[in-house]
């Protein structure tokens, strides 16, 4: 079997969240089985490019867009000043590296993340405010066709699987 979908290793319990918390599974009896079928691939972008666990939490910064951070305009910055553009962008990167070596149409990522939001993320003031936006790793998938979910259209990634399969098969 193929990999088909990509996945926040979060989401399946992993140990890489920026606080160190283990992820609420969202793993439902198909996706778990996909899983053990070698079909899905996990990764945090943020622990790919590079940061630690535990780690200072970190947003794109006021007025900046993940688009700004992957042409070089915006920064993403954490809790202690530091500048961890780089490894976001690495991060990234090594999502789009699994997603085209394995011809990956799809991913479910963590809502909010500055890496893996894909419709809102915090402001950049850490002031727990959201705003309209994508996390880096979101905005590069999509801009190279990778449809994104989040963890709560579990579902919906999976019915959207099954129609591209049958997409690809009439090819």
């Amino acid at each position: 079997m193929a990999i088909e979908l990509l996945m926040s290793s979060c989401l399946i319990g992993q140990c890489c969240r920026w606080d160190a918390r283990m992820g609420k599974s969202c793993v439902n009896h198909a996706l778990h089985l996909m899983l053990n079928n070698g079909q899905v691939a996990v990764i945090c972008p943020e622990c790919a490019g590079g940061l630690d666990v535990p780690r200072p939490a970190a947003e794109i910064e006021p007025q900046r867009t993940a688009c700004d951070v992957l042409a070089g305009t915006g920064r993403v910055l954490n809790t202690e000043g530091g500048d961890v553009t780089a490894q976001y962008i690495a991060g990234a990167k090594a999502a789009l590296a699994l997603v085209q070596k394995h011809g990956i149409g799809a991913a479910i990522l963590k809502s909010r993340s500055p890496s893996c939001g894909r419709d809102e993320v915090h402001d950049g003031t850490f002031a727990g405010k959201l705003v309209s936006g994508r996390g880096v790793t979101a905005e590069l998938l999509m801009q190279h066709g990778v449809k994104i979910f989040d963890e709560t259209e579990v579902d919906e990634a999976l019915a959207y699987l099954e129609e591209l399969r049958k997409t690809r098969a009439q090819a």
